[in-house]
C-alpha cells in the first residue's frame, strides 16, 4: 500500500515536469518493479542491493540491454524524486546502437496512396511521413497549431519540453483543408485536430494500429509504426542532401549526436558519396 502512495505521488511529481504520459506510465512501471524487488524502504537499500536488483532485470526478468537502460535511469529519476542519495554503482549499461528501421522512398508513397481512400487516415500518414513529428506530437496537434499560409505547424512542448517548428509542403496542407470542414462536423468541444467520432482526442495507441493497418493493406511486409516513419523522413532528408544540422531542427534532438545515427543508415547515399569523393590514387 505504502509503494502504491510513491508511485502516485512519483507520477505527480512526473506530471509537474510535463513529462508525456508514455514516459510516465514506463517509469512508474519500472520503479514499481524495483520496489517490489528492494521490499524495504529506499533509505535502505545498499550498493548489494543494486547489484543484485542488476543482476535481476537481467537474469530473471531478461531484458535487454535497452530496457535495462530505461529501468536504471528511471529509478535515478526516482531517487531524485526522493531527493536521496543515489547509489555510486546504480550506472547504466551500454547501449546497442541499432540501426533504424525505415522504409524506402517507394514504400513510404505505396504507404501514403494506400491511405488515401479516408482523408483523416491520409492526413495522419502524411503529416507523419512529411514531417517526421512523434505520434505524441501529432495526438497534440491543435488546429491553432497550424498555419496553412505558410505552411509551418507548431509543436508545442516536444520531447524534453521543447517548441519547435516544422515545415509542410503544400500536399498536407491540402490534405488539412479539406480534413478540416469534416473534422468540426464532428462537433468535438475540444481544439485537438485529430479527434475520434465521439468527438476525443486521438491517443497514440490509435495512431499506431491506423498506420499498421495500412501497411498491411499496401502488402509491405516490414513492421512499420510512426516513429518508422520519423526514421524514413529524417533518412529521405539526408538521401537528398540535408544537412545533419538542419535534420536535428526538424527532428526536435537536444543534441547532434542522437541525430548522427542517420548518417550511417542509407548505404546507396554512402557509397554515392564515396564515388564522389574517394581518393584518386
Amino acid at each position: 500500500m505504502e509503494a502504491e502512495k510513491e508511485l502516485e505521488k512519483f507520477s505527480s511529481y512526473m506530471l509537474g515536469e510535463r513529462k508525456s504520459p508514455h514516459t510516465i506510465k514506463e517509469y512508474s512501471f519500472l520503479v514499481s518493479v524495483f520496489l517490489n524487488f528492494l521490499k524495504k524502504p529506499l533509505e535502505k537499500c545498499t550498493v548489494e542491493d543494486i547489484e543484485a536488483y542488476k543482476h535481476y532485470l537481467a537474469s530473471v526478468r531478461k531484458y535487454s540491454k535497452a530496457t535495462q537502460y530505461l529501468a536504471i535511469k528511471a529509478l535515478k529519476h526516482f531517487y531524485k524524486f526522493k531527493k536521496a542519495n543515489v547509489p555510486m554503482n546504480l550506472t547504466v549499461p551500454k547501449r546497442p546502437r541499432k540501426m533504424p528501421n525505415y522504409l524506402s522512398e517507394k514504400e513510404a508513397s505505396m504507404l501514403i496512396s494506400e491511405s488515401s481512400e479516408n482523408t483523416r487516415t491520409h492526413l495522419v500518414v502524411s503529416l507523419l511521413a512529411h514531417t517526421g513529428m512523434r505520434v505524441g506530437e501529432l495526438c497534440n496537434l491543435k488546429i491553432n497549431d497550424i498555419d496553412l499560409d505558410e505552411n509551418v505547424i507548431k509543436i508545442h512542448s516536444g520531447k524534453g519540453d521543447k517548441d519547435r517548428i516544422v515545415i509542410i509542403p503544400d500536399y498536407c496542407s491540402d490534405i488539412i483543408a479539406k480534413y478540416l470542414p469534416e473534422r468540426y462536423k464532428m462537433g468535438a468541444v475540444n481544439d485537438f485536430l485529430l479527434v475520434s467520432r465521439k468527438g476525443t482526442r486521438f491517443d497514440s495507441s490509435t495512431i499506431q494500429r491506423m498506420v499498421r493497418e495500412i501497411a498491411r493493406q499496401a502488402g509491405i511486409t516490414k513492421k512499420v509504426t510512426p516513429h518508422v516513419l520519423r526514421h524514413t523522413f529524417a533518412t529521405a532528408i539526408l538521401r537528398n542532401g540535408g544537412d545533419i544540422r538542419f535534420i536535428q531542427q526538424l527532428l526536435g534532438h537536444s543534441s547532434v549526436a542522437t541525430t548522427q545515427i542517420y548518417t550511417h543508415v542509407d548505404d546507396s547515399a554512402l557509397k554515392e558519396m564515396y564515388q564522389k569523393h574517394r581518393p584518386n590514387y
